[in-house]
């Protein structure tokens, strides 16, 4: 529940107390498709005896005529993900891919199609996803292999969800006082235009009694209530338009939560709001499109390393500017990062910074509270859909953290290596941060363990259902203590290397 009469929000199921918002994001389908196996094309070794055409089309994995006998042969002893191309013998204007999967090999006739707009491209059918390469074209089947594979009970339940779980999606969740904020506007407008309107129509206000310029407005707008937990009180419809998207870097459902898996043409994104989705999920989504939406969409619940290219920048200004102002005000707070800060005041500073960016006021006098901000820089952190400490290092983190102390300090420098960049980069600027918070403990209570124990849900990719962290938050206070020679180690062993 939000702040009520100067008290602390609350969340079930184990949320942080200063957190208007619990995780959203789920991570399995992300983490099954990291274990696709990845294309590995066979190269001709001999000299071709066929036309050109097929070697400037498929390059070095082209093999000319061979039979399904032949292939299978070739690949009995390849490792998943490896393929090649051939021409069969009794091929009539296509040329047949065959790709290892699972200890098997399968076979697929594959077409080009040459000319401009999205139509060209490598493919299976005329009606299936088109691409540049046939590598890209393995890739994304790879995954979907994979996925089938592994990931089917959750597919499953993605197509047996119901519209009814549109109000508990991420959309709705991170949106939700935009969307009130944007309703209000809407109500102000229906209000001013139904003025004119007879008193036995002065509940009703139709598309033609609204400006024509308010984009909110599309098909109707009445001032019948609905229930108070809906953001949007005004009922109110406008249809998505939703295309089929090829989506850059890592992105998932904003209906379901889930990874949209692939390698291209994952799902599909409204071009109106920027809504993103499965393609099964998309037909739940109710027709409340609203356009003014993609204009403050911001930076909370995005990839981090899709933010810093984005802003090209090493470190999200989210981060840097709480991190700024933490350490203007707040190094001698007692209890800083452990102590709430109003949930509603924490939502506030959130759609501030994802509507105004870096240029978001966050003063003293804007907010005299600075466990507002320490409370945003965690919500940030937590609502990344892939953490910190990513899924794949976290393994060699923990390993590191049981190590031998004599070990332990080269195993973490290994392990930060294993990090992106941008999660390298973020990770060394918060644990430099944490350690001169920790270094004011005389005053503000807060060591390098009290800090694990606040930040190691936060930080660390640790499965939903566990709840003794106790060897996460002792390896996330060794790695405060010596984050200086872990990163310098780090860098120097990257640069030898």
């Amino acid at each position: 529940m939000s702040k009520v009469a100067g008290t602390v929000a609350t969340l079930p199921g184990g949320g942080e107390p200063s957190s208007p918002v619990q995780k959203v994001w789920k991570p399995e389908l992300y983490k099954i498709q990291l274990d696709a196996p990845a294309p590995n094309p066979v190269r001709c070794q001999r000299i071709l005896e066929d036309n050109n055409q097929a070697v400037r089309l498929y390059g070095s994995e082209y093999h000319g005529l061979m039979g399904h006998l032949e292939a299978e042969q070739l690949l009995s002893n390849a490792s998943d993900g490896s393929y090649l191309v051939r021409r069969s013998p009794k091929s009539d204007g296509y040329y047949t891919l065959s790709v290892r999967f699972n200890k098997r090999t399968k076979h697929y006739k594959v077409f080009y199609k040459t000319g401009p707009g999205q139509g060209h491209g490598h493919y299976l059918r005329e009606q299936d996803k088109h691409y540049e390469t046939v590598h890209e074209m393995v890739a994304d089947g790879l995954i979907n292999f994979h996925m089938q594979l592994h990931a089917s009970p959750i597919i499953q339940q993605i197509n047996q969800q119901t519209k009814n779980c549109y109000q508990q999606s991420p959309y709705m969740t991170l949106n939700r006082r935009k969307l009130r904020a944007l309703s209000n506007e809407m109500g102000k407008s229906s209000v001013s235009a139904s003025v004119s309107v007879d008193d036995c129509d002065a509940n009703t206000t139709t598309v033609a009694d609204i400006p024509v310029d308010n984009p909110l407005i599309s098909q109707q707008v009445t001032q019948q209530q609905l229930p108070p937990q809906d953001p949007m009180p005004l009922v109110y419809e406008k249809p998505h338009n939703f295309k089929v998207h090829t989506f850059k870097g890592l992105n998932w459902c904003e209906f379901c939560a889930n990874f949209l898996w692939g390698f291209t043409a994952q799902g599909v994104k409204c071009e109106a709001c920027g809504f993103m989705a499965h393609n099964k999920c998309s037909e739940l989504v109710p027709p409340k499109c609203v356009p003014d939406l993609k204009c403050i969409r911001g930076v909370f619940g995005t990839d981090l390393t899709t933010m810093v290219q984005l802003h090209q920048c090493n470190i999200p200004f989210v981060v840097r500017r709480c991190v700024e102002e933490v350490e203007a005000r707040g190094m001698l707070q007692e209890g800083i990062y452990r102590v709430s800060g109003f949930a509603d005041e924490i939502d506030a500073l959130k759609l501030a910074l994802d509507r105004d960016g870096d240029k978001t006021d966050m003063s003293e006098a804007a907010y005299g509270n600075v466990n507002v901000i320490a409370g945003t820089l965690k919500l940030y952190l937590r609502l990344l859909p892939v953490p910190l400490i990513t899924f794949q290092a976290y393994p060699s983190f923990m390993t590191a953290g049981n190590a031998k102390q004599t070990e332990q300090l080269q195993l973490m420098a290994e392990a930060v290596r294993r990090l992106p960049p941008a999660h390298y980069s973020c990770l060394q600027y918060m644990l430099e941060h944490l350690k001169r918070v920790a270094s004011h403990y005389a005053v503000n209570k807060m060591n390098e363990h009290n800090l694990a124990t606040v930040f190691a849900p936060t930080l660390i990719a640790t499965p939903q259902h566990m709840t003794n962290l106790t060897e996460e938050i002792f390896m996330l206070s060794s790695l405060i203590t010596h984050c200086e020679t872990i990163f310098a180690s780090s860098s120097s062993s990257s640069s030898t290397s």
